[in-house]
């Protein structure tokens, strides 16, 4: 586990970035996951920029999306794939070789999880997983207490992450479950890279990076990880003991 530690949010935005087209720049072909949200904006507007003016190449690589809220798509405003839609893709003047998204609205889920499995397995794995970090430690929604050897999962959400996850609704919304990639995909990864920003991230951070070891904090697996890269900004790394 490697942190690093930038002075404002926009130069963690931009490292984060500067992995992505590090990666590219070594394999064009990557597979590359992000998530959506707040903390991942800055990133993906570096990434475009760069993208838009040639600095870096995304025809060859693949998109997968980090999770999903279930009953929800494209269309659900304050939904993941909605955020993608508009806040990345239609940004793109080029987009990837191939974009895949949950279909959270799928019959049957643990189908749709397989899809994505065998997706990602006939790829040979994910190149980067990018994650942020809830108030609860989840990272994508793999929820307290998930077990850490699942691959893509669907399942009931915590209650931490039914409130906040309100933020990206304009009305209350019935959150009912979530469908994501799982603990042991981050395991595997090339490369898992955690993103954080603000001081309302602090005591989580701390939590997960210098506490116990335990699925009740799942991001706390981060700790285990040799192949785990943490991005914070000074707010977020606050909480952290002197030494880290």
């Amino acid at each position: 586990m490697r942190i690093s530690i930038y002075d404002t949010y926009d130069a963690m935005s931009e490292a984060a970035a500067e992995l992505v087209a590090q990666q590219l720049a070594e394999k064009p072909a990557s597979i590359l996951c992000f998530p959506s949200g707040d903390s991942p904006t800055g990133m993906l507007n570096h990434i475009v920029q760069w993208a838009n003016e040639g600095k870096i190449d995304l025809s060859q690589s693949h998109f997968i999306a980090l999770d999903e809220w279930v009953g929800m798509d494209e269309n659900d405003e304050g939904s993941c794939s909605y955020y993608f839609k508009h806040h990345f893709f239609s940004k793109l003047n080029k987009s990837f070789k191939s974009i895949t998204l949950f279909n959270a609205k799928a019959d049957n889920l643990d189908a749709e999880c397989e899809r994505i499995n065998s997706f990602i397995s006939s790829k040979g794995g994910l190149d980067i997983m990018m994650v942020g970090i809830g108030m609860n430690g989840h990272l994508g929604l793999n929820e307290p207490g998930t077990p850490v050897d699942l691959y893509a999962h669907h399942s009931a959400l915590d209650p931490v992450t039914v409130q906040v996850g309100q933020k990206y609704f304009n009305k209350e919304t019935a959150l009912t479950g979530g469908i994501t990639l799982g603990l042991q995909h981050l395991a595997e990864a090339g490369k898992a890279v955690l993103i954080a920003s603000g001081a309302k991230k602090a005591g989580i951070i701390h939590e997960s990076l210098q506490g116990t070891v335990t699925t009740e904090v799942p991001a706390s697996i981060l700790q285990t990880l040799s192949n785990a890269f943490i991005l914070l900004d000074q707010d977020a790394a606050s909480g952290l003991e002197h030494g880290s």
